[in-house]
This record gives C-alpha cells, sequence and structure tokens, in this order.
C-alpha cells in the first residue's frame, strides 16, 4: 500500500507562518458571526501530539469533533516544533488514525489506522513518499511500542478469532461464557520479516502498556488481571522482561489503576508511575517510584507526591534532568520534573489555562502538549522545557471572531470553610453590571475531574453556548475532583450529593448575592457524574426553574452492579445490593430515592448504548418521575455510548438543551 507523502522541507528554514493570536484584536465595534451549532459540532480538534527525538517535528491528529458518517475517520498532521514550518497534513489513507510515534531517526512516523477495516486498526508506517502497512492482524492492534532495536516493535492485541469461532459467529452459534475475555497479549514485530511472535508469558494477563529502558535493557510490561475495568484496574502487576530470552525476571504488585510507567536514572535505574493513592478507590492520583536495581523490583514503592495540594494527571519521560509531571493544580496546570536522587518535584513551567497529552523529546528539552485557553480552543503549542510554551496550529479559525462570553474566575469558600473554586461566563457582550442574569450551573462529570480555566466549548452542555444565548454560566469545582489534592479528591468517598451538593449550592448563593445571578431564574445540569448532581439537586430543593440530567446516575445500587466501573462506583455510593437486605448507604445517596420530592421540570438524555452509565438509570428516573406526575422528557439517542459521537446527535443535543432553558427560564 502506497500513497504520496509530503514531510516538511528538513532543509527548509523560512520565516514562521502567520498563525494569528487569539483574542489580541479588537473587533467590538466590528459585526461579528453568530456561534452555530454546526461551528461547535463540525470544529477539528487536535490531539496526540508526538514530538521527533530530535525534537525539530510535531506529529499529530486532527479529528472532527462530530462524526458524520458511518465511522469516525481522523487525519495525521506535522508541524516544525521551532514553529518556522506551518502545519500540513501528511497523505494518508483514510481512517480513523492514532497514537503516531516517530521512528528513532526522526525520518519517519508509525500510526495506527482501521483504514480498510473499520474498527480494527493496524501498524502503519509513512517515509519518504509512502505508505506501508506493517501489520494484518486479525484482531486489529490496540498499541505499540517501539523497542531499542530499530527492527522490533511491541504490540499489544487480541488473539486471532480461530475458525471454530468464525464459523460460530456466521451461524449465530455465538453464546459465550461471560466470564471469558479476550486480553491483549504483548507480541513482537519482526520489521524485517513481518513475522510477529507472541511469547508465551504473562499468564494471559491483560497487557496495557510496555515501556522498553532506555538503555536496552528489560520491559516493564504492565498488566491487568481482565480487560474489563473492574476487575482490572483493580490488579495491576508490573512484570520485568527480558526480551531477548522471554524470562520474567521479576513481578510487583501495584495500586489500583495504575499507569504510564516511565524509566529513569536517579543514581540507579527506577520506575515511576501514576496510580490511585491507596487505599480508597475514590482517591486523587500520586506519582510512585520504585527501584529497580539490575533484574528485580527492589524496596517498597514510593509516594514522591504525598501531601501535594495538586493532582498529578500526567507522567512523561525526560532526559537525564528527570522526568516531567503534567500537574492540575487549581484552575491551571504546572510542568514538574522529578529530581534525580532526591525523590521531589521541582516546578519547570506555569501554564495558564488547561494543558494535556503532555509529550518529550529523547534527544532535547523540547515539549509539546495541547493546551486551551479562555477563548481560544485546543491547539498544539511548543518549546523548551522552563520556557512559555508557543502555539504551532490553529485549528479551528472560524472562532476567531466571535465576542465570547467573558470567563472568570472565582474564589470563594464552602460552609466548613474549605477554599473552593470555579468559573464563572458571563452572558456574551454583557458585563457583571448588566445583571443579574439567569443561571445555568454545569456540574463537571467524574467526579474525579476539573473544570480548568481552558475554552468551555463542547457538545455536552458547553458553557460558551449557553453564554452566547443569554445566559451566566457557573462552572463549580466542588469536593471530589481534581486540582486540590488528595483529601480534597477523598472527600466523596461513600459521600456523594453531600458536601460537594452544599459546595455548589453556596457558589450559587455567592453569585445571587453578588447580583450575578437572578433567584427565580435557575438552571442546573451535568453529564455523568454531572447529571447524578443535577438530578440529585432537585430531589433536594425546588429552587431550579430546570434541570437536565445527561447520562446521570439514578441508583449507585444499580450502578455499581451494571456499569463497567463496577465496585470503583460502590467506593463512591458507599455500598452494594448484595451485602445484606440493608438498608444500603447507596440508597440515602441516590436520587432515585428523592424522585417523589421532584417539582422541577427535568430533561433526561441518555446514550441507548452506554457501558459506562447503562440506560437503565435515566429509564428507573423516568419511570419514578412519570409515577409521581412530575414534568420531564426523556430522550434516547441509538447507538451512543456514553460520549455521543455522531455529529446529528450532537446538534440536536446542543439545540435541545438550550430550547429546554429557554422554555422554563424564559431569557
Amino acid at each position: 500500500m502506497t500513497a504520496t507523502l509530503e514531510l516538511p522541507d528538513r532543509k527548509h528554514k523560512g520565516r514562521p507562518p502567520a498563525i494569528p493570536d487569539f483574542g489580541t484584536l479588537d473587533r467590538m465595534d466590528q459585526e461579528r458571526p453568530e456561534l452555530t451549532a454546526e461551528m461547535v459540532v463540525h470544529g477539528r480538534i487536535p490531539s496526540m501530539p508526538a514530538l521527533s527525538p530530535d525534537g525539530r517535528w510535531i506529529a499529530f491528529v486532527v479529528t472532527p469533533l462530530g462524526r458524520t458518517g458511518e465511522h469516525p475517520l481522523s487525519e495525521l498532521w506535522v508541524t516544525a516544533a521551532d514553529g518556522t514550518e506551518a502545519p500540513r497534513q501528511l497523505a494518508v489513507p483514510p481512517g480513523r488514525v492514532s497514537s503516531p510515534l516517530w521512528a528513532p531517526d526522526s525520518a519517519a512516523v508509525y500510526f495506527l489506522s482501521d483504514h480498510g477495516a473499520p474498527g480494527k486498526s493496524q501498524l502503519f508506517r509513512i517515509h519518504d513518499d509512502s505508505v506501508q502497512a506493517l501489520t494484518d492482524w486479525a484482531s486489529g492492534i490496540d498499541s505499540y511500542r517501539l523497542l531499542a532495536d530499530a527492527g522490533q516493535i511491541a504490540l499489544m492485541s487480541a488473539d486471532k478469532p480461530t475458525d471454530v469461532v468464525r464459523q460460530r459467529a456466521e451461524n449465530r452459534d455465538d453464546a459465550y461464557l461471560r466470564t471469558q475475555t479476550q486480553p491483549a497479549r504483548l507480541r513482537i514485530l519482526d520489521l524485517k520479516t513481518g513475522e510477529i511472535r507472541t511469547p508465551d508469558l504473562l499468564g494471559g494477563r491483560h497487557v496495557v502498556d510496555v515501556v522498553q529502558r532506555p538503555d536496552g535493557g528489560p520491559l516493564a510490561v504492565l498488566t491487568w488481571s481482565s480487560p474489563e475495568p473492574d476487575p482490572g484496574l483493580l490488579q495491576p502487576v508490573l512484570y520485568l522482561l527480558d526480551l531477548p530470552t522471554g524470562e520474567v525476571h521479576d513481578t510487583a504488585r501495584l495500586p489500583a489503576d495504575a499507569q504510564s510507567p516511565v524509566w529513569w536514572d536517579s543514581h540507579g535505574w527506577h520506575l515511576a508511575y501514576l496510580a490511585l493513592t491507596p487505599p480508597g478507590l475514590q482517591a486523587g492520583n500520586a506519582v510512585f517510584d520504585v527501584a529497580v536495581p539490575d533484574t528485580c523490583f527492589s524496596g517498597a514503592h514510593r509516594n514522591l507526591t504525598s501531601g501535594l495540594p495538586a493532582c498529578p494527571a500526567e507522567l512523561a519521560p525526560g532526559d537525564h534532568s528527570g522526568p516531567l509531571v503534567l500537574v492540575d493544580e487549581g484552575l491551571d496546570t504546572v510542568i514538574h520534573r522529578l529530581i534525580p536522587g532526591e525523590f521531589r518535584m521541582t516546578e519547570v513551567s506555569r501554564i495558564t489555562g488547561h494543558a494535556t497529552q503532555l509529550v518529550t523529546a529523547r534527544e532535547s528539552e523540547v515539549v509539546a502538549a495541547v493546551i486551551s485557553r479562555p477563548e481560544e480552543p485546543h491547539n498544539i503549542y511548543a518549546g523548551p522545557a522552563g520556557q512559555p510554551l508557543l502555539r504551532r496550529t490553529d485549528t479551528r479559525p472560524e472562532l476567531r471572531d466571535i465576542r465570547w462570553g467573558e470567563q472568570r474566575r472565582l474564589r470563594y469558600h464552602a460552609a466548613d470553610g474549605l477554599e473552593l473554586d470555579g468559573l464563572l461566563i458571563l452572558p456574551a457582550g454583557r458585563a457583571s453590571h448588566d445583571g443579574p442574569f439567569p443561571l445555568v450551573t454545569i456540574v463537571h462529570g467524574g467526579p474525579y475531574d476539573r473544570y480548568p480555566d481552558g475554552f468551555m466549548l463542547s457538545w455536552a452542555l458547553p458553557g460558551q453556548w449557553f453564554a452566547q444565548a443569554g445566559y451566566a454560566v457557573f462552572l463549580p469545582n466542588p469536593r471530589g475532583g481534581k486540582g486540590h489534592g488528595h483529601q480534597f479528591a477523598a472527600g466523596v468517598a461513600g459521600a456523594v450529593g453531600q458536601d460537594e451538593w452544599t459546595d455548589i449550592l453556596t457558589g450559587i448563593n455567592t453569585l445571587i448575592d453578588d447580583g450575578v445571578a437572578d433567584p427565580d431564574r435557575l438552571g442546573i445540569g451535568g453529564w455523568s457524574h454531572g447529571g447524578f448532581m443535577a438530578a440529585w439537586a432537585i430531589g433536594q430543593t425546588d429552587r431550579f426553574a430546570a434541570a437536565i440530567m445527561g447520562a446521570g446516575i439514578s441508583d449507585w445500587g444499580m450502578l455499581a452492579a451494571t456499569g463497567e466501573f463496577g465496585i470503583f462506583e460502590a467506593a463512591l455510593g458507599g455500598s452494594v445490593g448484595w451485602e445484606g437486605p440493608g438498608p444500603h448507604r447507596h440508597d440515602q445517596l441516590s436520587p432515585i430515592s428523592y424522585a417523589s420530592s421532584v417539582r422541577t421540570p427535568v430533561l433526561i438524555v441518555h446514550g441507548a448504548e452506554d457501558t459506562n452509565v447503562p440506560i437503565s438509570q435515566a429509564e428507573y428516573f423516568h419511570r419514578a418521575l412519570r409515577h409521581f406526575g412530575a414534568e420531564h422528557e426523556f430522550v434516547v439517542y441509538p447507538r451512543e455510548n456514553h460520549s455521543f459521537r455522531e455529529a446529528n446527535h450532537q446538534l440536536d443535543l446542543l439545540h435541545r438543551t438550550r430550547a429546554w432553558f429557554d422554555r422554563w427560564l424564559a431569557v
């Protein structure tokens, strides 16, 4: 398979391309375009940046927010890390492109694509003027890692279906044992021969990540007990594998939800990784470290971020100076570095706004990330570590002239004195002294998530979409979320809807007292855990004129039994139904228990194929509200999982949710 390749001219260094700076031009007296739902849904989002080892180039993926065809499509792009070349698209075959990585010599890009077999990705390489398919594995390739031996690549994929399995599927004789799952196995691709071999090791565990020691030494292989999050995430085990012999030297049990292993030299080889802070399953992430002398894991797994009043979010390999840690701190993001020999972090640079997907270059101190700011959508940024990162893409120029609602940072104190933060978006073109305004409170999901001071425009209850229609929008960060450390995150364990609800209510009352919010025109909504909070709120008070429950939870006990995260949900709800006849803690914390008190009109929206929060959660709440005669509508979106992907459904959701608030809040 070949296609024309258009890599940047590596010999040419022209002037940096003119990339306009969002928000620097004063257009208040000019006619501005109106934000449409189509502009939101058809927006193009950059992701998965990959820096070449020499630090000169960034490969990245661009994907439309909403899918218009039967299968998702994305593009592979490349740009100069120093801004001397404009971004350009590479001519790769159409498909869902993901996971770009540069070859060790920085001359070729590997990537996954499901071109030719939608839903089953294969490994490709683009080099010079051609694209080459490197695998044709029947079950597809889940992920891959480049190895020190340039002639080999580690693959993670499920076994090929046998002839018997295929025949049974064709005959619809396909009953299966529910406890049998198809784990991803470690496989080694020989680039010269195209042969894929599967070492017989790891006891059939599900392989989720592979990282080779930088000097070409052993592989650290991160595994789960099962591909399912429950119990897989509960039982991660790290293997130390000698690739030439296939010998497993040592294993280590890790805390729950362990991820992102990174080798580093701290006066001897160590492995750092992210995981939940023990012992709870609703807790902030921490960076852990373990020494790995020779062929064993040595000593305790040390928590390097204990007591940090912020939350490590990502871990990226560095050079001899140590790995980099992307930390969510309040409304901003901070890059830290692990200091060799000292086992602590030091701040490298501070990013005002939202930064994710931090990557580094092996042979230089260049870093790249996806960053957004209040009036600027997500773009690729890059630059030397420790210096301000500069924008290298402009993926949504159609939004540049929109007059956005002013986004303000909020700080206030909870009833118990805990310091809280959040965001306020004023109606577009209005100032706070023009209030009071109808106020829509949008609660984030998770609950281990946050609202950073970034760009608030997406398909699910987006802040700027409502601000364009004349609403003030409150985006609270109650306890349970990211950005304020372990104890803050653990504050909702077995206690959802308690202090986090009063945290939100205190913020609303503060905005009313400040003359921003009209107490007679309050709305509330959210997605996932935010949908739970909306359903919870209207069972506790009739202060809200309208509510939207998006993919929300109505019964925590049922979610623990049917949702894909199982026991993790029980950590929030406080119990499960099989603990005895009750009463159960989760009954006290479930909106369904308070359905008889609902007087607020509520719009319930849910994806028909949601595996995270099954649609039975919405159906249960709908039936209860119908029984009690409560005003509500229940809308189901076929084929959608927890996050909607189809453009028409996203468009419908944008129009429907704004119309719902318009109907009841009388803008």
